[in-house]
């Protein structure tokens, strides 16, 4: 496992205990599945991944409220966009956001890392956008 992959199991398990009913978990997995994609990610993943940062940061969702999107969008067969990958993908990561002292610290750095990964995907936002809009999740 490498180094960041502790880092963001070490994350999950801060998260999963967390207890805001926001659900921040869910900006976590979706801020970690965008960095890390690559060629081999599945397309569902990604897309899912950039619906549920843009949902949360532009339109405020929270952690639950993203999950339910995902919900909805899985209910739904059809073939999944495949986004063009950043070369960068934003200048925090999950150790940057592991750093931070656990509590409302850490809990802003985890947006700031959504906000990093988001930035970096600028070129997809209004492909995400209308996949929101086209499929009632927002």
């Amino acid at each position: 496992m490498t180094p960041d992959e502790e880092a963001y199991q070490e994350l999950c398990y801060y998260t999963l205990a967390h207890q805001s009913p926001t659900f921040v978990h869910q900006h976590v997995v979706d801020a970690f599945a965008a960095q890390r994609a690559n060629e081999q990610t599945k397309p569902i993943k990604l897309t899912f991944a950039l619906v549920g940062l843009y949902l949360h940061l532009e339109r405020q969702f929270s952690g639950r409220e993203v999950q339910r999107a995902h919900m909805t969008l899985a209910r739904q067969k059809r073939a999944w966009p495949k986004f063009q990958l950043p070369a960068t993908r934003g200048t925090m990561d999950a150790s940057n956001v592991l750093a931070a002292p656990a509590g409302p610290a850490r809990d802003v750095a985890i947006d700031a890392w959504c906000a990093a990964v988001w930035e970096a995907y600028e070129g997809s936002r209004r492909a995400v956008i209308e996949l929101v809009k086209h499929n009632g999740v927002g």
